[in-house]
């Protein structure tokens, strides 16, 4: 599996398609990896809570997750994206 982080996102964690050792078995999984090999993604991507930030957007190969997906499984081959708001004309 791999991620795909944009904006803002990719300057927190050093780079556009960071690399997380993990066999994470599930997005949520997933997610928790990203954020401790980056912990500078923390405060922009979860609210205190824990809870996926409303502004925030994850995709698995493309399809929107929310938080009542976290349990999705993933494999080697998906990837993974978070995207911040995006504003412009």
């Amino acid at each position: 599996m791999r991620w795909k982080l944009f904006a803002d996102l990719a300057e927190a964690a050093g780079g556009s398609e960071p690399e997380v050792d993990d066999d994470a078995e599930t997005v949520g999984d997933a997610l928790d990896a990203l954020l401790e090999a980056h912990p500078g993604l923390a405060d922009r991507v979860l609210t205190d809570d824990g809870e996926l930030r409303e502004h925030i957007n994850l995709l698995c190969n493309g399809d929107p997750v929310g938080d009542d997906a976290l349990d999705e499984p993933v494999g080697d081959g998906d990837e993974l994206a978070l995207f911040p708001p995006v504003s412009g004309g």
